[in-house]
Protein backbone atom coordinates (compact mmCIF):
# COMPACT_ATOMS: atom_id res chain seq x y z
CA UNK A 1 0.00 0.00 0.00
CA UNK A 2 2.16 2.84 -1.20
CA UNK A 3 1.67 6.44 -0.75
CA UNK A 4 -1.88 8.32 1.34
CA UNK A 5 -4.78 5.96 1.58
CA UNK A 6 -7.55 6.91 3.71
CA UNK A 7 -9.09 3.79 6.04
CA UNK A 8 -12.83 3.75 6.99
CA UNK A 9 -12.68 3.27 10.57
CA UNK A 10 -15.09 2.20 12.75
CA UNK A 11 -13.50 1.27 16.03
CA UNK A 12 -14.08 -2.37 16.12
CA UNK A 13 -11.48 -5.23 15.62
CA UNK A 14 -11.34 -5.29 11.86
CA UNK A 15 -11.02 -1.56 11.22
CA UNK A 16 -8.39 -1.78 13.74
CA UNK A 17 -5.94 -4.25 12.31
CA UNK A 18 -6.81 -2.72 8.99
CA UNK A 19 -5.57 0.58 10.29
CA UNK A 20 -2.33 -0.85 12.04
CA UNK A 21 -1.52 -2.92 8.92
CA UNK A 22 -2.10 0.10 6.85
CA UNK A 23 0.40 2.02 8.63
CA UNK A 24 3.28 -0.40 8.00
CA UNK A 25 2.86 -0.62 4.07
CA UNK A 26 2.04 2.92 3.11
CA UNK A 27 3.49 6.61 3.32
CA UNK A 28 0.03 8.12 4.82
CA UNK A 29 -2.78 6.79 6.29
CA UNK A 30 -5.62 8.70 7.19
CA UNK A 31 -8.74 7.35 9.69
CA UNK A 32 -12.23 8.38 8.33
CA UNK A 33 -14.83 8.29 10.86
CA UNK A 34 -18.43 8.48 10.00
CA UNK A 35 -21.27 9.88 12.37
CA UNK A 36 -24.60 9.31 12.30
CA UNK A 37 -25.90 9.62 15.47
CA UNK A 38 -25.76 5.64 16.43
CA UNK A 39 -26.47 4.83 19.87
CA UNK A 40 -22.86 3.43 20.56
CA UNK A 41 -20.75 5.94 19.07
CA UNK A 42 -19.51 7.96 21.89
CA UNK A 43 -18.45 5.20 23.28
CA UNK A 44 -16.72 3.79 20.00
CA UNK A 45 -14.92 7.24 19.58
CA UNK A 46 -13.49 6.81 23.06
CA UNK A 47 -12.19 3.35 21.78
CA UNK A 48 -10.80 4.56 18.68
CA UNK A 49 -8.88 7.79 19.88
CA UNK A 50 -7.21 5.42 22.52
CA UNK A 51 -6.36 2.75 20.04
CA UNK A 52 -5.22 5.53 17.85
CA UNK A 53 -3.01 7.22 20.57
CA UNK A 54 -1.33 3.38 21.23
CA UNK A 55 -0.33 3.23 17.50
CA UNK A 56 1.19 6.92 17.30
CA UNK A 57 3.70 7.22 14.29
CA UNK A 58 4.57 9.53 11.90
CA UNK A 59 2.16 7.87 8.82
CA UNK A 60 -0.70 7.97 11.04
CA UNK A 61 -2.67 10.82 10.19
CA UNK A 62 -5.16 12.92 12.53
CA UNK A 63 -8.37 11.20 12.55
CA UNK A 64 -11.01 12.71 10.56
CA UNK A 65 -15.06 12.95 11.63
CA UNK A 66 -17.73 13.43 9.01
CA UNK A 67 -21.37 13.99 10.35
CA UNK A 68 -23.92 11.68 8.48
CA UNK A 69 -27.26 11.74 9.91
CA UNK A 70 -29.42 8.87 9.89
CA UNK A 71 -32.28 9.90 12.37
CA UNK A 72 -34.43 11.08 9.07
CA UNK A 73 -33.39 7.75 7.66
CA UNK A 74 -34.52 4.89 10.31
CA UNK A 75 -36.78 6.88 12.72
CA UNK A 76 -37.36 4.71 16.25
CA UNK A 77 -34.31 2.24 14.97
CA UNK A 78 -32.77 0.02 18.05
CA UNK A 79 -29.30 1.83 16.28
CA UNK A 80 -30.68 4.84 17.54
CA UNK A 81 -32.36 4.79 20.48
CA UNK A 82 -30.60 1.40 22.31
CA UNK A 83 -33.55 -0.11 22.84
CA UNK A 84 -34.75 -3.66 21.72
CA UNK A 85 -31.06 -4.04 20.87
CA UNK A 86 -30.58 -7.81 19.31
CA UNK A 87 -29.52 -10.03 21.99
CA UNK A 88 -26.46 -12.22 21.90
CA UNK A 89 -28.28 -15.09 20.30
CA UNK A 90 -29.60 -13.20 17.70
CA UNK A 91 -28.83 -14.17 13.89
CA UNK A 92 -26.29 -11.82 11.89
CA UNK A 93 -29.34 -10.16 9.88
CA UNK A 94 -30.55 -8.55 13.13
CA UNK A 95 -28.06 -6.25 13.22
CA UNK A 96 -28.14 -4.82 9.61
CA UNK A 97 -28.73 -1.80 9.16
CA UNK A 98 -29.97 -0.57 5.59
CA UNK A 99 -27.73 1.48 2.94
CA UNK A 100 -25.03 1.44 5.87
CA UNK A 101 -22.18 0.77 3.09
CA UNK A 102 -23.91 2.40 0.58
CA UNK A 103 -23.91 6.00 2.92
CA UNK A 104 -20.39 5.31 4.35
CA UNK A 105 -18.80 4.99 0.77
CA UNK A 106 -20.71 8.03 -0.92
CA UNK A 107 -19.07 10.52 1.91
CA UNK A 108 -15.80 8.87 2.32
CA UNK A 109 -15.30 8.80 -1.11
CA UNK A 110 -16.02 12.50 -1.65
CA UNK A 111 -14.01 13.37 1.25
CA UNK A 112 -11.14 11.39 -0.60
CA UNK A 113 -11.58 13.14 -3.81
CA UNK A 114 -11.63 16.52 -2.34
CA UNK A 115 -8.44 15.99 -0.38
CA UNK A 116 -6.45 14.50 -2.90
CA UNK A 117 -6.49 10.54 -1.62
CA UNK A 118 -6.26 7.95 -4.18
CA UNK A 119 -7.26 5.03 -2.39
CA UNK A 120 -9.89 4.22 0.43
CA UNK A 121 -9.85 0.81 2.14
CA UNK A 122 -12.26 -1.25 4.18
CA UNK A 123 -12.01 -4.12 6.54
CA UNK A 124 -14.83 -6.42 4.82
CA UNK A 125 -14.63 -10.31 5.65
CA UNK A 126 -15.35 -13.05 3.50
CA UNK A 127 -17.90 -14.07 5.59
CA UNK A 128 -19.53 -10.60 5.58
CA UNK A 129 -23.53 -11.97 4.75
CA UNK A 130 -25.14 -8.56 3.91
CA UNK A 131 -25.98 -7.32 0.27
CA UNK A 132 -23.94 -3.95 0.48
CA UNK A 133 -20.93 -6.12 1.15
CA UNK A 134 -20.15 -8.08 -2.50
CA UNK A 135 -17.40 -7.22 -4.35
CA UNK A 136 -20.25 -6.27 -7.52
CA UNK A 137 -21.32 -3.98 -4.97
CA UNK A 138 -17.96 -2.25 -4.26
CA UNK A 139 -17.32 -1.90 -7.60
CA UNK A 140 -20.85 -0.10 -8.64
CA UNK A 141 -19.95 2.14 -5.80
CA UNK A 142 -16.91 3.43 -7.13
CA UNK A 143 -17.60 3.64 -10.32
CA UNK A 144 -20.98 5.74 -9.85
CA UNK A 145 -19.26 7.71 -7.20
CA UNK A 146 -16.09 8.31 -9.37
CA UNK A 147 -18.33 8.99 -12.31
CA UNK A 148 -20.26 11.68 -10.34
CA UNK A 149 -17.63 13.66 -9.46
CA UNK A 150 -15.07 12.87 -12.86
CA UNK A 151 -12.76 11.33 -10.03
CA UNK A 152 -10.58 8.43 -9.60
CA UNK A 153 -10.36 7.10 -5.67
CA UNK A 154 -9.88 3.18 -5.68
CA UNK A 155 -11.80 1.32 -3.22
CA UNK A 156 -10.27 -1.77 -1.37
CA UNK A 157 -11.23 -4.52 0.57
CA UNK A 158 -7.90 -6.50 1.56
CA UNK A 159 -9.19 -8.54 4.19
CA UNK A 160 -11.98 -9.88 1.27
CA UNK A 161 -10.76 -13.29 1.26
CA UNK A 162 -10.17 -13.92 5.03
CA UNK A 163 -11.88 -15.42 7.84
CA UNK A 164 -13.05 -13.85 11.04
CA UNK A 165 -10.33 -15.94 12.78
CA UNK A 166 -7.47 -15.33 10.16
CA UNK A 167 -7.77 -11.86 11.00
CA UNK A 168 -7.06 -11.73 15.01
CA UNK A 169 -4.32 -13.73 14.29
CA UNK A 170 -2.85 -11.18 12.05
CA UNK A 171 -3.78 -8.41 14.87
CA UNK A 172 -3.03 -10.72 18.17
CA UNK A 173 -0.11 -8.47 18.65
CA UNK A 174 -2.07 -4.77 18.83
CA UNK A 175 -3.82 -3.23 21.94
CA UNK A 176 -7.33 -4.70 20.83
CA UNK A 177 -8.66 -4.01 23.78
CA UNK A 178 -8.94 -0.48 22.91
CA UNK A 179 -11.65 -1.46 20.43
CA UNK A 180 -14.84 -1.85 20.61
CA UNK A 181 -17.52 -3.78 19.26
CA UNK A 182 -20.92 -3.48 21.04
CA UNK A 183 -24.14 -1.77 20.02
CA UNK A 184 -25.14 -1.48 23.64
CA UNK A 185 -22.43 0.26 25.90
CA UNK A 186 -22.68 0.22 29.57
CA UNK A 187 -21.01 3.13 31.08
CA UNK A 188 -18.25 3.43 28.02
CA UNK A 189 -17.57 -0.69 28.46
CA UNK A 190 -18.74 -3.58 26.55
CA UNK A 191 -22.45 -4.92 27.39
CA UNK A 192 -21.35 -8.21 27.01
CA UNK A 193 -24.70 -9.67 26.15
CA UNK A 194 -25.39 -8.16 22.65
CA UNK A 195 -25.30 -9.84 19.47
CA UNK A 196 -21.87 -7.74 18.63
CA UNK A 197 -20.54 -8.83 21.65
CA UNK A 198 -21.11 -12.61 21.26
CA UNK A 199 -19.20 -11.77 17.52
CA UNK A 200 -16.31 -10.03 19.30
CA UNK A 201 -16.20 -13.24 22.20
CA UNK A 202 -16.36 -15.86 19.29
CA UNK A 203 -13.44 -13.69 17.45
CA UNK A 204 -11.11 -14.18 19.86
CA UNK A 205 -11.96 -18.04 20.68
CA UNK A 206 -11.73 -18.91 17.04
CA UNK A 207 -8.38 -17.56 16.94
CA UNK A 208 -7.27 -19.05 20.42
CA UNK A 209 -6.47 -15.51 21.87
CA UNK A 210 -7.44 -14.82 25.23
CA UNK A 211 -9.94 -11.89 25.23
CA UNK A 212 -8.59 -8.60 27.41
CA UNK A 213 -12.22 -6.94 26.30
CA UNK A 214 -13.28 -5.22 29.89
CA UNK A 215 -17.08 -6.14 29.92
CA UNK A 216 -19.56 -4.15 32.15
CA UNK A 217 -21.40 -7.36 33.66
CA UNK A 218 -17.66 -8.85 34.71
CA UNK A 219 -17.98 -11.39 32.46
CA UNK A 220 -19.14 -12.22 28.97
CA UNK A 221 -22.17 -14.09 27.20
CA UNK A 222 -22.01 -17.28 26.52
CA UNK A 223 -20.78 -18.12 23.21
Amino acid sequence: MPGAFAILTSGGLDSGILLAESLARCTSATPLYIRSGLAWETAELQYLRRFLAALAQPALQPLVILDLPVSDLYGGHWSLTGQGVPGADSTDEAVFLPGRNLLLLAKSMLWCHLHGVATLALAVLRDNPFPDATPDFFAACQAVINQSVGGHVEVLQPYAGLSKAELMLRGKSLPLEHTLSCIRPVAGKHCGACNKCAERQRAFASAGLSDPTDYAAGKPCTV
